[in-house]
């Protein structure tokens, strides 16, 4: 069956669990191979009759709606040679709508034998572009997509992450037609990693839960519930094998032990919870860090010394062939049409930044939307990717010049966005989006030149680390 498949994890955030009240979704999008160039751009507002959308992946095909949103998305850089399709992947619409799509989930045998997967039914590669641009809030996301796989069905298992100012919504399709979503709640959080992760799913409350039409009676018709009480969509639908238990499930512990170290959990457990609630309040940089994150500071770190077998036991948050990484911000402590920022890694999140962008703009800059598919170092893809693999090949030479880069480059785009929002706030309408697109570049450039004289200042040490030495007179 063709579809594209993203080994990825997820966070979601509620606003009353972030540090300054906005909503967070993010996401690694992990490929199969180390290199699988990505573009960022801006797609217009449309306005045309009898479009359709044609996969490249399948033969998936549907019609498309006249009107659509302006939207922010991260496409392969060039459909026609990977074969993957589109895959628009993640962004917001000039609605401030987030959706992040997809991670990839699996259901179990006994689910897929009454509901199998439909090989040309809607997949990752086109979901996020039939769906984004359409919508006005979070919770409609989740109404359109499901009507979606009720028509058309769905070619794999994925979940879908959609927010807005207000709400964060997770949605687990796991067969061919059934899915649940769940609202997290304002004062929570969600970490999910390839695996089934929504629990007891309370169908009185409509609010907080939506689902395929007929779930209930799929599953009493195939005897699929294993529990003697209750309705837990994991225990159902969910798989947990030895996979799980080495690939997906330490992912969410250790995101978890880092927003609450004093829980004590076991990285192993199928039951580590769904949503949780911390005592202090979640930062970007919080979200960024589990991105970005292998095991830091505990036995199962494959970059920490020594030769520790723990150390290769679970797989890694953050990988190299991450190609993708991105935290959708929607914020509420701004005006509506400058509070959606995209901060969006394009190299190995473990040792690259996350630029933010202001959403409510109509280009990106040329660095990011026209990504070559050979090496080429005047792309943002190419140049933090070379950046990540210096890093990685001298990691303990080099880990503590990484971090002090990137938090010096925290504070510069801290310091940006401070700036931009004063000044947003003078403008509206068109102005206000000719400047907002005009200050993304200008951070763009400010990154790049940091970004080329870390690389330089690199390459300046790593010239004294060769092997290719010897100590010799200076006289001679």
């Amino acid at each position: 069956m063709n579809k594209v498949t993203s080994m990825c994890t997820s966070v979601l955030v509620g606003k009353k669990a972030s540090l300054d009240g906005s909503t967070m979704i993010a996401r690694n999008e992990d490929r199969y191979l180390p290199i699988h160039p990505k573009r960022f751009y801006m797609h217009p507002a449309v306005h045309e009759a009898n479009r359709v959308l044609k996969s490249q992946l399948n033969k998936f095909e549907a019609p498309l709606p006249e009107n659509g949103y302006r939207y922010t998305a991260t496409p392969d850089a060039d459909p026609n040679q990977l074969h993957e399709g589109v895959n628009d992947e993640s962004g917001i619409n000039e609605k401030n709508v987030a959706v992040s799509a997809t991670e990839s989930t699996y259901g179990n045998e006994r689910t897929l034998a009454y509901d199998p997967l439909v090989e040309d039914g809607l997949g990752e590669d086109s979901l996020e572009t039939m769906v984004l641009p359409y919508v006005d809030s979070a919770k409609a996301g989740v109404k359109r997509l499901g009507d979606l796989i009720t028509k058309y069905g769905s070619n794999a298992g994925n979940s879908v992450l959609f927010s807005d100012k207000d709400d964060v919504w997770y949605m687990e399709i796991v067969t061919g037609h059934y899915w649940v979503a769940q609202r997290i709640p304002d004062d929570a959080y969600a970490v999910a990693a390839n695996e089934v992760a929504i629990q007891q799913v309370d169908f009185d409350d409509a609010a907080n839960f939506m689902w395929a039409d007929g779930i209930q009676e799929f599953v009493a018709k195939h005897h699929l519930n294993v529990d003697k009480t209750g309705w837990n969509f994991r225990h159902i639908f969910g798989t947990f094998n030895e996979k799980d238990r080495h690939y997906n499930t330490p992912r969410v512990w250790y995101a978890q032990k880092y927003l609450n170290p004093e829980i004590e959990q076991d990285p192993e457990s199928g039951e580590l919870p769904f949503i949780c609630h911390t005592t202090h309040k979640i930062s970007v940089e919080d979200v960024e860090f589990i991105l970005g994150s292998h095991y830091n500071e505990t036995p199962f770190d494959p970059l920490a010394p020594g030769e520790n077998a723990d150390k290769y036991r679970y797989r890694a948050i953050s990988l190299n062939r991450t190609q993708n990484s991105h935290v959708l911000q929607i914020r509420n402590d701004v005006p509506t049409a400058q509070a959606a920022v995209y901060w969006l890694n394009f190299g190995v999140p473990a040792f690259s930044p996350y630029v933010p962008f202001y959403n409510n703009a109509t280009d990106t800059d040329d660095s990011y939307k026209d990504t070559s598919m050979k090496f080429n170092f005047s792309d943002a893809y190419w140049m933090y990717r070379i950046l990540s693999m210096m890093v990685e090949s001298h990691y303990p030479q080099f880990v503590q010049s990484d971090r002090d880069y990137l938090t010096a480059l925290r504070e510069t785009q801290r310091r940006h966005l401070e700036n931009t929002d004063k000044e947003a706030s003078k403008l509206s309408g068109t102005a206000l989006t000719d400047y907002l697109t005009d200050q993304n570049k200008v951070l763009v450039a400010e990154m790049r030149k940091q970004t080329v004289d870390f690389i330089g200042s690199l390459v300046v040490q790593g010239a004294g680390l060769s092997k290719l030495t010897f100590n010799m007179d200076k006289n001679l």
